[in-house]
This record gives C-alpha cells, sequence and structure tokens, in this order.
C-alpha cells in the first residue's frame, strides 16, 4: 500500500527530493513533441521531393525494367548509405531500383489523355465520360495500394513507407498506356498488349515484394510468402484488364 501521509520516522527520504549538499543528476533529454512526430511521418511517409529526384537516363532505364522485366540482368535491391547516423536510400537518380512519383504520374495523365482520345475516336467523348475516368484510373491505383498494403501487413511488414507503396502501384500505368495506345493504332493489337502488360506488371510487383519482403518481413513464412506472391501477380489481370476497358460506363 501506498502512504500518502509523507516519510515515517526511520525510514530514508525520497531519493527523487533533491537534499542540500547532494549532487544533481543531468535530466535525460527527450525528444520533443514536434521531433516525434517529424520522425513518425518520415519514417511512414517519407520526403516526397525524395521521389521526383529524376533524371532523362533515370526515366529510360525504369521503363525499360517496368516494362520488360525478363531483361532487367542487375540486382533488384536498393542502395543504401549511412545519413547521421542511420542508413538511408540513395535517391532514383543514384538508384535505377528506388521508387519514385514522376513515371506514376505522368502515366497516369497519359492514361487519362489517351482513354479520352479513344472515346474521342468512337464519338463517345464528353466531359462526364473524361471525368469518370479520371475516377476510374484513381480507384484502380487505390485498389493497387491496397493490394500491395495489405500483403505485407499480412506478412507483419507494413512499416514501408506509403509513398513507396504509391509509387510502385503507380507504375502500372506505364503498361496501361501502352496497351491503350496500340488500342488506338490497331485495335487488335489490344488484345496482345494487355495480357503482356499484366505478365510484365506482375513480375515487377512480385520482384519488388520479394526484396521488400526479405528485407522488411518479421516473420518469414515460405509457403505464404510465395502464395501470397502468385495472388499479387495473378490480381494483375483482372484490375488492368478493367482499366484498360475503355467505355462510357467506368464500371465495366
Amino acid at each position: 500500500m501506498y502512504n500518502n501521509m509523507g516519510p515515517q520516522p526511520g525510514m530514508p527520504m525520497h531519493q527523487g527530493i533533491p537534499q542540500p549538499g547532494m549532487p544533481m543528476h543531468p535530466a535525460i533529454p527527450q525528444p520533443s513533441p514536434s521531433e516525434y512526430v517529424q520522425s513518425n511521418i518520415s519514417r511512414y511517409f517519407s520526403d516526397p521531393q525524395y521521389y521526383f529526384q529524376v533524371n532523362d537516363q533515370y526515366v529510360r532505364n525504369k521503363l525499360k525494367i517496368v516494362l520488360f522485366p525478363f531483361l532487367h540482368r542487375g540486382h533488384w535491391t536498393r542502395i543504401s548509405e549511412p545519413v547521421g547516423g542511420r542508413l538511408s536510400y540513395k535517391p532514383p537518380i543514384y538508384d535505377i531500383n528506388a521508387p519514385d512519383l514522376y513515371i506514376p504520374l505522368m502515366a497516369f495523365g497519359t492514361y487519362v489523355v489517351l482513354a479520352g482520345l479513344s472515346l474521342g475516336l468512337y464519338g463517345k467523348f464528353s466531359p462526364e465520360a473524361l471525368n469518370w475516368l479520371f475516377v476510374k484510373g484513381m480507384v484502380g491505383w487505390f485498389l493497387q495500394v491496397m493490394l500491395l498494403k495489405i500483403s505485407l501487413l499480412s506478412l507483419g511488414s507494413g512499416e514501408a513507407p506509403l509513398l513507396d507503396i504509391v509509387a510502385y502501384a503507380g507504375y502500372t500505368f506505364t503498361g496501361l498506356c501502352l496497351a491503350v495506345l496500340g488500342k488506338i493504332i490497331w485495335g487488335y493489337s489490344y488484345y496482345v498488349l494487355i495480357p503482356w502488360t499484366c505478365l510484365c506488371t506482375g513480375v515487377f510487383l512480385v520482384k519488388t515484394m520479394k526484396r521488400v519482403l526479405f528485407a522488411e518481413a518479421r516473420s518469414y513464412d515460405s509457403s505464404r510468402h510465395h502464395y501470397l506472391l502468385i495472388f499479387v501477380a495473378l490480381a494483375q489481370f483482372p484490375l488492368l484488364i478493367w482499366l484498360g476497358n475503355i467505355s462510357v460506363n467506368w464500371l465495366f
């Protein structure tokens, strides 16, 4: 039981109360609320400027990896460097395997433009239809992010920065633009390009997920790990076919 009446006779006085002649112990520095919030933001969201440090050479090489992952003979791991006493990843301009947001955003904008052009060729273009296609693309991007995020969480590796996952999910639109462009030029080419796009996107995400899972998974289960990767790869087929179907009704 705690006694709130003060120290009893014969009992030592509380050590936390400084007495005359006793040396003062230095206080342990505690992080300020702003530092704590900033550390958590950088942990999960990272620095947005990091994802736009790209150049022409990086963009060309990254597009080759995304569109033709089978031809990539290098490693898939990111390059780290010590910064401020801890390891940090090099920006995209110095590391081809680093995620960026420049390509996903440009690819998404190109997808919307090509989708509007496709509707115009069939005489179905309207501002409302273009708005629906924009929403459809955003929903598809969100579903891809959720697919990758849930896959990481299921293996106990949910600490990857959110913008990393958004960037990896956004690479989906690079191949999708190629398929939609092929459909505009020659309609039958779409039926060849869309399966190839689904396959390449699945392979790219599987390679990326394996690197993330091997590096950050706290509990590793080989069979569960492979099943999840197969599911991520197969999920690209219905998702990209749905996004590649340019129509007035964005649900189909």
